[in-house]
């Protein structure tokens, strides 16, 4: 296995690593096998989240007598000081341990930004637990371009690790991350296989660690084949060829009018539709065979894709002339049954 630097946090990790999504459709056991087989093959960088139901306590078992030989990051959607300290406080619980190398703000937005970096945010809280030893490092995590850009401009000295969608399709944030990577802050591809939507795992794999872009991958793997497929392409790091190319871009084509980038272009919504998310959300659905998880997380949302007025608004400012219209419709018509 080949190691690189996750930037300014000197970590050395896998350029294809684990993302912790997946394991919460299995059990325990299942985790067990696939920690094994990492170690096995040195995928020694662990991505997952408060949010993802047991995926913590997965790992945490699966961890035992060898967490030492993995680089472990999690991250939690919680915005205020008090609140992050206490979730830091349960996730070195769940995972069984008594330090996590990276804790990341999940999914921050622009709007967050003076509360997480205010007087009581949630970074206040982080910082505070590196100084405990509780945590290595501080990352955020992120979706929209605009979002990552204003990171950057406002932030990039108080983070060391970024999390942004990047893959062969899914490329609007190329030049921003490698703006990251200038500032020596670590990047990592979130989404690589864009969502399960790009079947050519290999490809998708070695699009994104030959891209320059993102330091690191992070697929996620909800069992062994899926973990030996993937550390696969850390050992063939070879420039892509002429025909690799020829089909990225046959993908890019096929792809390119019924796949939400993320942009986050056509908001505002009329009626207040988090467009992207419910994307997302439908993803989670058809593709990771989560149903109950991404129905939770729909449910919650205070507007949906059944709230659409079909205005045509949206579909005026997507720069791709998505169908958004007719894909909320099919995402209400998922989510239904």
């Amino acid at each position: 296995m080949q190691y690189v630097r996750l930037g300014k946090t000197g970590l050395n990790v896998s350029p294809v690593a684990f993302g912790g999504i997946p394991i919460q459709r299995g059990t325990a056991e299942d985790t067990k096998a696939i920690v094994d087989k990492m170690e096995e093959l040195g995928m020694n960088y662990i991505d997952t989240a408060r949010g993802y139901t047991v995926s913590e306590e997965y790992l945490g078992a699966a961890l035992q007598g060898r967490r030492e030989r993995f680089i472990l990051a999690t991250k939690s959607m919680v915005r205020d000081c008090s609140g992050m300290k206490k979730e830091v406080d349960v996730s070195l619980e769940k995972l069984r341990t008594d330090y996590i190398d990276l804790y990341q703000i999940h999914n921050i937005k622009t709007a967050d930004f003076e509360q997480v970096f205010g007087e009581e945010g949630a970074y206040k809280a982080l910082l505070e637990a590196r100084h405990e030893g509780k945590i290595g490092h501080i990352g955020i995590t992120a979706h929209s371009i605009d979002d990552l850009k204003t990171i950057l401009s406002e932030h990039a000295d108080q983070i060391e690790t970024i999390m942004f969608p990047f893959n062969l399709v899914e490329i609007q944030g190329e030049a921003a991350l490698k703006e990251a990577k200038a500032k020596d802050i670590g990047t990592i591809a979130m989404k690589p296989l864009a969502g399960g939507n790009l079947e050519d795992w290999r490809l998708a794999l070695r699009f994104v660690a030959l891209s320059g872009t993102c330091d690191i991958s992070i697929p996620g793997m909800g069992d062994v084949e899926e973990v030996e497929k993937n550390a696969s392409v850390c050992c063939d790091l070879s420039p892509l060829t002429e025909e690799e190319r020829t089909e990225i871009e046959r993908l890019r084509k096929e792809l390119g009018n019924q796949f939400c980038r993320r942009c986050g272009y056509c908001a505002p919504c009329t009626v207040g539709i988090d467009i992207p998310t419910n994307f997302v959300f439908a993803n989670y659905l058809r593709k990771y065979g989560l149903a109950d998880w991404a129905k939770d997380r729909y449910a919650s949302l205070k507007v949906n894709a059944s709230d659409c007025i079909q205005c045509g608004v949206c579909e005026e400012r997507c720069p791709y002339d998505l169908p958004i219209m007719d894909m909320l419709k099919k995402v209400e018509e998922d989510f239904a049954r």
